[in-house]
């Protein structure tokens, strides 16, 4: 599964290496997203359950409320757009691990989310906020990664987006083609198995992310961040020696 990261350049990827970064990528989310919830009481990739909740907040006229979850939801923007600038960045100097550069940030502050974790519960004022936005800095970092790489053809933590194109897929497959001089509807079985896929990537990085939390704690992110250092290890060990030689 890691041999092709090559591909994260662009010069040599294929709709098969975008996919099994965005299925490495689903499942790492899928497990922040779940652990993440234990640990905080809140999940961090769901930013269409952010803006309804601010609104709520703000017709209940819990103000409070409504600018924090308008400060996830920045949270979540600044971490795409430091995806953006760290690839632009990257592709400008020409590096290998230029689309690897977010996940090298993104598994540092999957450690930093484990020492925030140790001092949750000492000083739990402070260090739940600052938890919650860290965590939707990292699912909108992450996310962005795999949308630039593909074009936006994949995304990691939209599953309503996935589940809805599941739909719409299993609909064409299981329509009744009666009318013989009309053209067929045909089911895309490919984007079938990659939605499936992909969903299936999330649910289960969220099984192992919710008993990684429930018997590790917040140790749980270390394997994490050590999945994601071995995605780009490869383009960022040939960078380091062209740069060297250079």
């Amino acid at each position: 599964m890691f041999a092709p990261i090559r591909g994260f350049t662009g010069l040599r990827r294929t709709p098969q290496t975008d996919l099994k970064l965005g299925s490495v990528l689903a499942f790492v989310a899928g497990a922040i997203n779940a652990g993440g919830f234990l640990a905080v009481g809140q999940y961090t990739s769901h930013m269409t359950g952010i803006v309804s909740t601010v609104a709520d907040h703000l017709v209940l006229g819990q103000f409070v409320l409504a600018f924090s979850g308008l400060v996830a939801l920045l949270a979540f923007l600044l971490g795409a757009m430091c995806t953006a600038w760290l690839v632009n960045w990257g592709m400008r100097l020409q590096l290998l691990s230029a689309y690897g550069l977010p996940l090298v940030v993104e598994a540092a502050l999957l450690l930093v989310f484990g020492l925030f974790g140790a001092a949750i519960g000492l000083v739990h004022a402070v260090f739940l906020p600052l938890t919650v936005l860290l965590l939707c800095f990292i699912m909108g970092l992450q996310n962005a990664v795999i949308t630039k790489i593909s074009h936006a053809r994949i995304r990691t933590t939209h599953v309503t987006g996935l589940v809805t194109d599941l739909g719409i897929e299993l609909g064409k497959l299981l329509y009744v083609n009666r009318n013989a001089g009309m053209q067929p509807v045909r089911a895309n079985r490919q984007r079938l198995r990659v939605h499936l896929q992909l969903i299936g990537c999330f649910l289960g990085g969220g099984v192992m992310g919710a008993l990684g939390f429930k018997y590790l704690g917040y140790l749980s992110t270390v394997p994490l961040a050590a999945l994601l250092l071995l995605l780009v290890l490869r383009p960022l060990l040939d960078d380091w020696q062209r740069l060297r030689r250079a």
